[in-house]
């Protein structure tokens, strides 16, 4: 029996979705933690403690596991309450291994190890050697002396227990009104042995955005090289040109005769710039999201439509790699509000200037865009799954 708790909120990872449904290499953070168990002829059922059971089951459905039975179970305010959860649904196991559902990287081969030390002690968790010095620290940084690192080592998890032992720990715990760390550290408490096995490097628990960037480096390399799971979506956006219209594009109100028709103030800029950044992060188009049938978005601003649609990509855990614009028009010549169009588009995004390019293109005489009827604009976004940007 294997419990995954995964009920906290994931505060540190820098996103509106909890850390555990996150995307990474395309599927939620927790169904990839799921795997290994799924892989293991060992393992004949699973308890997930969520904050939701049934949205949780919803979210994963497509990425459960066809051989193992899988129960959701409602988790509690900390972590010990939740393990505790899970453990009460757990009737009938004799051996209970309990891991972070933050923890993807986990082996069948670790699991094993831990079950063994678990079925031969009663306890067992998987331990990593310190490699660097220890510092000791007082309350206002100063040094205070060096720890011997051979006395030390970093727990990590599934953790495995029998049934009763852990139950026992619990249960103390509970009644002292004692809060651990982890479960073997309420093991010890009731002067039970816990077993050291072989920890696993790669075995990293996910809590902030530069977890998730290291986790998809782990996820997609190999043959010696290593590549980052990034997305691309393409968006284009054309509007005719009308008299006594204002022609705001990328922010930005650039003086002309003429201005693209449009619901909004038809920024085609910030429309195709939207359309890019939600294809790369496979959500719905601008025009589902903020429909021309909604009188809610007449002559609304497209740079708040823009910074709307962001907020959702943000939610779903991406950041901004980079994002490319062209704008093909006759006239009016761009290139004097490049700058500001550029500055405007990333105040939205709340990244460097750097990370936008604009460029303005003419018609040539060619098509609607040289024969000065309408403007278009074309744009390339790519996406960071996971990693948190913060303009300077």
């Amino acid at each position: 029996m294997a419990i995954l708790v995964a009920a906290g909120r994931g505060l540190r990872a820098g996103s509106a979705i909890p850390k555990q449904f996150r995307p990474l290499g395309g599927m939620p953070l927790l169904a990839l933690s799921l795997r290994p168990f799924a892989a293991c002829d060992e393992i004949r059922q699973m308890i997930l403690v969520v904050p939701d059971p049934e949205e949780a089951r919803r979210q994963l459905s497509k990425w459960l596991p066809s051989r193992l039975p899988i129960d959701f179970v409602r988790g509690g305010e900390t972590r010990q309450a939740s393990t505790g959860a899970g453990l009460e649904a757990a009737a009938g196991a004799s051996l209970v291994l309990v891991h972070d559902g933050v923890r993807p990287f986990i082996t069948p081969e670790l699991i094993r190890r831990v079950l063994s030390g678990a079925a031969e002690h009663g306890a067992a968790v998987p331990l990593l050697p310190v490699q660097e010095t220890l510092k000791k620290v007082g309350p206002e940084g100063r040094v205070l002396g060096t720890a011997p690192r051979g006395e030390f080592a970093l727990a990590q998890t599934p953790q495995g227990f029998r049934r009763e032992i852990l139950e026992a720990a619990l249960n103390r715990a509970g009644s002292e009104g004692y809060e651990g760390t982890d479960e073997a550290e309420l093991v010890e408490r009731l002067g039970r042995p816990v077993a050291r096995v072989e920890g696993l490097r790669e075995n990293i628990k996910i809590t902030t955005p530069e977890d998730f960037l290291l986790a998809e480096v782990l996820l997609t390399r190999g043959r010696g090289e290593v590549t980052v799971n990034m997305r691309i979506g393409i968006g284009y956006d054309v509007h005719p040109l009308v008299p006594g219209r204002k022609l705001v594009l990328g922010g930005v109100e650039i003086p002309h005769p003429c201005g693209p028709a449009g619901h909004s103030d038809g920024d085609l800029v910030c429309h195709a710039a939207t359309d890019a950044l939600l294809g790369a992060a496979g959500l719905s188009d601008i025009g589902q999201l903020f429909p021309d049938s909604d009188l809610a978005f007449r002559n609304a601003s497209s740079l708040d439509l823009l910074a709307r649609g962001w907020a959702r990509i943000r939610e779903a855990g991406f950041s901004l790699g980079n994002l490319d614009l062209v704008v093909v028009a006759e006239e009016p010549i761009l290139s004097p509000h490049i700058e500001a169009m550029r500055e405007k588009i990333a105040g939205t995004l709340g990244c460097e200037p750097g990370q936008i390019g604009i460029k303005g293109k003419r018609g040539e005489g060619l098509g609607f865009e040289g024969r000065r009827e309408g403007m278009a604009a074309h744009a390339v976004a790519l996406l960071v799954p996971g990693a948190e940007v913060r303009k300077t």
